[in-house]
């Protein structure tokens, strides 16, 4: 729209006004007997021409304003007041830039999400070439060993189930629902679920978890973040025999549960950057699989649930995954 126009548009109800009041003006001098026109005619004549003073000093001052809302913009930065002249225009200048700040951030993690996702599902689509592959070449055996056709399948679902859990941590808040649990028995339904990638990989679970400890949580997604931390305690433990612990303890903060491995460790330079979505380390790139989403993903699922996670490792003598559940307590009576 044309700023002159645009003006003119926004002023029309004070030149209405001016113009009533000088006409009362013009009626009180002739109610007063007043019949020389010549004195009302130069009261009108300086209205007029302060009233055009005041609405041209006005214009200028707007100018910067009205070439704003003039111009097309190609950015947002465009649609900012550069040179605000009056109070009006500072304020709302200010609030267009915070304005500008809450879009700039959100879509920045917009963009963050998006590009996390694409990587994800980059990294994933990769890492399943592998299983479908040797899936074929079974396949092509006149014998199928029967085993290993399970181990591949099982590495389909967890890619599957990884890709899940991701898509759903876009909408975490929709899919929680908080519920008292027994900690022993979802400990125990981890474990079942991969009881199968144990086996594979010589390693044995022993769970210690009083069967009393109730703790407050999401168990779908408590469950899922248990079986990532089995899956990298077997993942990371080369050599057969050894085992996992799954341990409860009761603190003066709350219920602690540790899933601790005999494995190789992290390094003490990773140990801080491994719930970083997408970081391997060094021992992602040993083993060549690693998305280096499953420590984010717990982390964030931890994080949003209010159960403050924490790794300590040590290398060659394995890691230990902690999680503090605030509300857990330990009951008697089944009445969770």
């Amino acid at each position: 729209m044309n700023k002159y126009k645009l003006f003119l548009r926004e002023h029309a109800p004070f030149l209405l006004f001016q113009l009533m009041l000088l006409l009362f003006i013009c009626l009180l001098f002739w109610l007063d007997g007043a019949r020389d026109w010549s004195t009302s005619l130069y009261a009108i004549l300086m209205g007029i021409l302060l009233t055009a003073g005041y609405l041209l000093v006005k214009f200028i001052m707007r100018r910067s304003f009205y070439e704003v809302l003039e111009r097309e913009p190609g950015r947002m930065e465009d649609a900012l007041i550069g040179r605000p002249q009056t109070p009006e225009h500072r304020v709302t200048a200010q609030y267009m830039r915070k304005l500008y700040r809450l879009y700039h951030s959100d879509v920045q993690k917009l963009d963050t999400a998006q590009h996390r996702q694409l990587h994800f599902i980059n990294q994933w689509v990769h890492q399943m070439k592998t299983p479908i592959s040797v899936l074929g070449l079974l396949l092509q055996e006149e014998e199928t060993d029967r085993k290993s056709f399970r181990e591949e399948l099982d590495r389909l679902q967890d890619g599957l189930d990884a890709v899940l859990v991701n898509a759903r941590l876009e909408t975490f808040e929709d899919d929680m629902r908080i519920e008292r649990v027994r900690l022993g028995e979802l400990v125990r339904q981890a474990v079942t679920d991969h009881k199968r990638l144990f086996i594979a990989n010589g390693v044995f679970p022993q769970i210690d978890v009083d069967a009393h400890f109730v703790v407050a949580t999401d168990p779908k997604w408590m469950k899922n973040i248990l079986g990532q931390f089995l899956t990298n305690a077997v993942k990371y433990t080369f050599e057969k025999g050894k085992k996992v612990y799954a341990e409860a303890v009761q603190t003066d903060e709350g219920i602690r549960l540790t899933v601790r491995d005999e494995g190789i460790g992290i390094p003490e330079t990773d140990i801080k950057r491994v719930t970083r979505a997408f970081f391997t380390g060094e021992n992602g790139r040993k083993t060549g699989e690693s998305t280096g989403m499953g420590l984010y993903i717990a982390a964030e699922v931890c994080g949003r649930l209010g159960h403050p996670l924490s790794i300590e490792s040590v290398v060659g003598n394995g890691t230990a995954v902690s999680v503090l559940f605030a509300n857990g307590e330990a009951v008697e009576t089944d009445g969770a």
